[in-house]
């Protein structure tokens, strides 16, 4: 262990070597943190603890996986024993041991927010309410955050303040949505996300020796991320911990931007509170970034009031300014982005995947993804359809989920038709009417069909019937999840209709389900996974997060995600694009304090995930809901000290071809702008003297004065253009191509140009004339 010891610096050290007491560990952006819990683990484990006996909290199951590996490097194989993952991977751990108390069984299905908004526009539909008003997101969202609050349907039903506010949002019903959801729920032996922690703190408080006996197991408590944690995850921790008081918790304040997924930051700010005798560490060191990137990032963080106070530094290089770009239109900030891309990464011999996009809202996608694939520049967007939300893989997944626990009705619903056996939505509404008017399952109703219906589908659902109970066979044969999801997928039809679907999508989905069944024989063959049934395949599925999540074996991608997707990594080169006001901040997020300030901590988020290069994007004009709305620059960009940004900030039209300096009125002689400068309206509320000042660019600075074309400048046909060949650019002067390649459909040229050096610039979008 010296060895590894030898390697923290002081802070680092004092946080691993730190073994008995609460502990709070302030870790900055880049500042080590993963290898901190790595080595205190393996630091606690080498002094005596037993794996058994150590409980670590992560985000991602993915976080947890490299972790455990570390571990493993170090102490060996002693580390797969300990008690690492999610939250709710660990309790659900926990609650398929343990659930009987509440009255579920060990194979309860775990519903994802599909399967909730299926269940609930189910209820809307049953109860009569108008499903225009009452829509499924809302309803769900209100539900979540009152279980976070650890709110029972009975609390919120007793509540007036709840009614109140949802009479006044014209949803007077939701508390008894919220009732008959969960009811519907626990009929069907399911719980959704919220409930494996509202259920755990159920559990504990309801079942002490329970709490007892997982108190006395878990002798040292670590929980990651902790500014991300709600009111239930605290309390669970906490309860877990209050025997041995060896609590450890890391996080940074400054990173705390997940408010609307029910998160706390006053978890981690007034923690000392709870612990009198907690020792804190600040480990402020940024190992990530460049000191411009850092230095600038503590500029706008400093704006915040509600925060701890820390001086995170790097001993990095200085690094390169931050590049601010002004685009006329979101189109065109799209188009400057991605030939900014294509040149970097041809100068610097950089690959795709040293590259990232990041955005505050998803739809903000579309002009990236239009540029990038003009430029044939492989992208990923992560966040959006993932592979396990597709149709035919659900599809599959619930004829899996319902062979495992037959009170799913949601899994039911999904495939009692699928492949077509003439079950209508009538018929399956009367199979759930009968088996709620009966006190039934579903199940119980399917599977004695003949008994409780007549009609010509009755034998169709008796065929059904059959199947699921050959596939209980099987499974009570304890054959692994493979052998049973191949059987299951041939002999239930879905495999043989995508085959027969020679179209292109049909084929594609005929691949994905083979896909589905490849990562279920690796999940098999994976000598970590000592459990290879279906049911704790169907639990590593529905626990998977986004960024667990890889869509294909090609890493070398330019990264697309929204800012709080991309917590946690780290790129090259990072663009923050719509930096605008009402954007970015959004427009939701200006009505109190606290709001701006978890917007203005997911842009100092934005701003260090940036290792070596940072640029800044904004937009004059941009469609919003088809309607064409000029824009002004994002406060936070001069929140920012400017002597942190490059001080020629360019503003208009910037491509590879051209470039106007509109620090004063008029554009370079000789160079026509492509567009007209919009007026800005002077809204309610808008001086004149506010409009003035945001035409003025952020810096005063004077540019250094670029190349002037000369008067006959024409741009020549460069589709025979050769090395040797002399040419002007009316930005770069005159300079000496040096090679032309050609790169799929494209053709980019080396030109050595006498005040500018050596450039790679793309054909058909550079202006270039041939000097004869």
């Amino acid at each position: 262990m010296k060895d590894y010891l030898a390697e923290l610096n002081e802070p680092q050290y004092q946080a691993v070597t730190h073994e008995n007491g609460p502990l709070m560990i302030i870790a900055g952006a880049g500042s080590g943190k993963t290898r901190v819990l790595t080595y205190r683990i393996a630091h606690l484990m080498g002094q005596g603890v037993d794996a058994f006996n150590i409980l670590s909290l992560t985000f991602t199951n993915k976080a947890a996986g490299e972790m455990r590996h570390r571990i493993e490097k170090i102490i060996g194989s002693e580390a797969r024993n300990l008690w690492m993952g999610t939250f709710h991977s660990v309790f659900a751990k926990i609650l398929r041991i343990e659930g009987g108390r509440l009255g579920y069984t060990p194979n309860f299905t775990i519903y994802d927010s599909d399967d909730s908004k299926s269940l609930i526009r189910t209820i809307v539909k049953e109860m009569k309410l108008d499903d225009k008003t009452y829509k499924p997101n809302f309803i769900l969202n209100r539900i979540s955050g009152a279980k976070n609050n650890l709110i029972s349907w009975q609390a919120y039903l007793e509540n007036p303040i709840f009614g109140g506010e949802d009479a006044a949002a014209q949803m007077p019903e939701i508390g008894r949505i919220y009732r008959t959801y969960s009811m519907r729920c626990f009929s069907a032996n399911a719980m959704d996300f919220d409930d494996l922690l509202f259920n755990t703190n159920i559990l504990f408080r309801d079942h002490l020796d329970v709490l007892n006996k997982y108190q006395h197991k878990f002798k040292h408590v670590m929980v990651d991320e902790f500014q991300d944690t709600n009111i239930s995850q605290y309390l669970i921790t906490r309860k877990l911990s209050a025997v041995h008081q060896n609590i450890c918790v890391v996080g940074d304040d400054a990173q705390s931007i997940y408010a609307f997924r029910g998160a706390n930051i006053q978890n981690i700010l007034n923690f000392k509170k709870d612990y009198p005798e907690l020792k804190v560490v600040k480990l402020e060191q940024n190992y990530r970034s460049t000191k411009m990137i850092v230095d600038a990032a503590n500029s706008l963080i400093k704006k915040n009031k509600n925060q701890f106070e820390k001086n995170t530094f790097s001993d990095n290089e200085e690094g390169d300014k931050i590049e601010v770009i002004k685009a006329h239109s979101d189109n065109e900030e799209g188009r400057i982005i991605a030939n900014n891309i294509f040149e970097t990464k041809l100068n610097q011999n950089l690959k795709n995947q040293d590259f990232a996009i990041l955005y505050r809202t998803n739809a903000q996608s579309r002009a990236f993804e239009e540029a990038l694939r003009k430029l044939n520049i492989k992208y990923r967007i992560i966040g959006g359809l993932s592979f396990y939300q597709r149709k035919e893989i659900k599809d599959l997944i619930a004829y899996l989920r319902f062979t495992v626990n037959q009170q799913d009705e949601e899994a039911f619903k999904r495939i009692i038709n699928l492949p077509k056996r003439g079950i209508g939505d009538t018929t399956v509404a009367k199979i759930i009417v009968t088996a709620n008017e009966n006190n039934l399952s579903i199940w119980d109703v399917v599977g004695d069909i003949h008994k409780y219906m007549e009609g010509r589908a009755t034998n169709a659902i008796d065929t059904f019937a059959t199947l699921i109970k050959s596939y209980m066979i099987l499974l009570e044969e304890d054959k692994d999840a493979h052998t049973m999801a191949m059987h299951i997928a041939k002999t239930s039809g879905l495999l043989h209709e995508l085959y027969v679907d020679k179209t292109v999508e049909g084929m594609a989905r005929h691949e994905n389900v083979q896909e589905l069944l490849n990562s279920v024989k690796q999940f098999v063959d994976n000598p970590e996974n000592e459990d290879v049934s279906l049911g704790t395949f169907l639990q590593t599925v529905s626990l998977l997060t986004n960024a667990d999540q890889d869509e294909d074996g090609d890493p070398d991608k330019v990264t697309m995600m929204t800012i709080h997707g991309a917590k946690g990594l780290e790129f090259n080169h990072v663009f923050v694009v719509g930096m605008e006001e009402n954007l970015f901040p959004s427009q939701m997020m200006l009505k109190n304090r606290d709001d701006l300030e978890e917007e203005r901590r997911l842009f100092y988020v934005a701003i260090t995930r940036a290792e070596k290069k940072l640029t800044l994007s904004y937009a004059e004009q941009r469609y919003n809901w088809g309607k064409l709305t000029f824009c002004e620059k994002s406060r936070f960009i001069d929140e920012i000290d400017a002597k942190f940004l490059k001080s020629d900030e360019r503003v208009g039209i910037t491509t590879a071809s051209t470039s106007y300096d509109l620090t004063s009125r008029n554009p370079p002689p000789q160079v026509k702008p492509a567009f007209k400068k919009p007026e800005i309206p002077v809204r309610p509320g808008n001086t004149r003297s506010q409009v003035i000042s945001h035409l003025k660019p952020v810096n005063q600075a004077k540019p250094a004065p670029a190349h002037v074309a000369t008067q006959d400048f024409k741009p020549s046909d460069t589709s025979n253009l050769k090395a040797g060949d002399k040419v002007e650019h009316p930005k770069f002067g005159f300079g000496d191509v040096k090679k032309v390649e050609a790169q799929g459909n494209t053709s980019k040229a080396i030109i050595h140009f006498k005040s500018e050096g050596e450039k790679t610039l793309l054909l058909s979008f550079a202006k270039l004339r041939i000097v004869e």
